[in-house]
C-alpha cells in the first residue's frame, strides 16, 4: 500500500497555526466589566471608556523595545484608520519604553494615529496586568470585557472575533 505525503512549507504550517491559536485566544471570554478606565494621552486628551459606548475598544500594551510590538503597529494603524469613525477605536498603551518624550518621539516616527497612553501602575490598575508584550484586551460596544490576547495581533483576528460575536 502507498502512502502519499504532501509537502507544506513548514512556514506555512506555522503561520496556520499561529493564526488559529491567536484566533482562539481572542475568541475565549474574560470575565467581566471594566470599571471604567479613565486614560490620559500623550496630548493630553482623556478617553474614558464609557465614553466609547457604542464603539470596540482595543486596548494594545506595546514597548518600544519590543519586536512583536513593532511588529503588529501597521496592522493596529490599519484598523484603527478603518473602524475609528464607526466601531472601534484602538488605544495603545506604552509599557517600560522611557520617559514620554521618547514615547512621543517613537510614535511620531512609526506614524502611529492612534491615542498613546503611558503605562503607569495607575493604568495597569485600571485595565489588568501585562503579563506579557503585547498584550492586547477587547472591551465590546457596552464596556464588556470579552477578550484578551498575549502577543501579536492583526487587523484581521480583530474583525473576526467581532464578526463571531455580532452573530
Amino acid at each position: 500500500m502507498a502512502v502519499m505525503v504532501m509537502k507544506v512549507p513548514t512556514n506555512k504550517i506555522i503561520n496556520a497555526l499561529r493564526i488559529a491559536l491567536v484566533w482562539v485566544a481572542l475568541a475565549t471570554p474574560v470575565s467581566g466589566y471594566a470599571g471604567g478606565f479613565t486614560l490620559e494621552d500623550l496630548d493630553g486628551k482623556t478617553h474614558r471608556l464609557i465614553d466609547y459606548r457604542g464603539k470596540w475598544v482595543l486596548v494594545n500594551y506595546w514597548a518600544t523595545w519590543c519586536p512583536p510590538c513593532l511588529s503588529e503597529i501597521p496592522e493596529l494603524i490599519s484598523l484603527h484608520n478603518d473602524h475609528k469613525d464607526n466601531d472601534l477605536v484602538v488605544i495603545g498603551i506604552a509599557i517600560r519604553s522611557g520617559s514620554s518624550y521618547k514615547v512621543a518621539d517613537f510614535v511620531e516616527a512609526h506614524h502611529m494615529n492612534y491615542p498613546i497612553v503611558m503605562g503607569y501602575r495607575d493604568v495597569t490598575a485600571q485595565i489588568g496586568a501585562a503579563n506579557a508584550l503585547p498584550m492586547s484586551y477587547l472591551y465590546s460596544p457596552t464596556g464588556e470585557m470579552v477578550s484578551r490576547h498575549d502577543g501579536e495581533v492583526t487587523q484581521q483576528m480583530v474583525e473576526s472575533v467581532i464578526k463571531k460575536r455580532l452573530n
